[in-house]
């Protein structure tokens, strides 16, 4: 074996391929000088200049059985052991529209689930029922979280109709982030819509949370109501 063939087998055992230089004219270029590439990569690793090849066969040697390739084969390890990146976190989802729309029949749990934690027993029954005869908008955000009700009514005394919010809640956990006054702001839109020039606000007396938010509405207290059971 001539000492190039043991150059070039102790370059393929160390991961390596052995490049000689082209040039057969002593004296001139890179004549007799080598390189080392990558074998799999084909990456330079040793002896390349901007000249051409530039290490000698004994240079070679001394990389090949030196720190130099021993440092090189354990980076090329690592990076082949290195464990994969782990994948980003997924993107948090956005938080759901607010919708405000007209109550659907498929409504009638969520809303009756409502209204029964307003103080009334009203079944989910009651209120498909009902729905066909009243007015409802339901506030959905992921899931319905409000209704409120309505009623147009003619009267003598007023040269238009007057509109009426007959009730309205919002879901506990929900409350605070502006339902409610997107309801009101939605009914009162369809109210003046159907020809209302008034619009009244019916509240029990308990409830001085529910007045004081009618009252930052721009609602005032105008009358009493009076009530008789038949």
């Amino acid at each position: 074996m001539s000492g190039e063939d043991a150059l070039r087998e102790l370059a393929e055992n160390r991961g390596c391929k052995l490049v000689r230089s082209r040039v057969r004219t002593p004296g001139r270029g890179d004549y007799g000088r080598f390189g080392l590439r990558d074998a799999k990569t084909g990456r330079e690793l040793f002896g390349f200049g901007s000249k051409g090849l530039s290490a000698t066969a004994e240079e070679i040697a001394q990389f090949l059985r030196g720190n130099a390739a021993a440092t090189w084969q354990s980076s090329v390890g690592s990076a082949r052991r290195a464990k994969p990146k782990p994948a980003p976190k997924p993107k948090p989802k956005p938080e759901p529209r607010l919708v405000v729309r007209d109550a659907k029949p498929r409504d009638a749990e969520a809303i009756a689930e409502l209204i029964v934690a307003l103080g009334y027993d009203v079944s989910a029954t009651d209120v498909r029922r009902r729905l066909k005869g009243v007015a409802a908008l339901v506030a959905e955000k992921g899931k319905v979280v409000g209704v409120l009700t309505t009623a147009i009514t003619a009267v003598l005394h007023r040269p238009r109709p007057v509109g009426r919010i007959s009730m309205m809640v919002v879901a506990e956990a929900a409350r605070g982030g502006g339902i409610g006054a997107a309801m009101v702001a939605e009914a009162e839109k369809r109210l003046k819509a159907a020809g209302c020039g008034l619009v009244e606000v019916t509240s029990n007396r308990k409830r001085l949370r529910a007045h004081a938010f009618y009252e930052r509405l721009g609602y005032e207290r105008t009358s009493y109501r009076f009530a008789k059971p038949l």
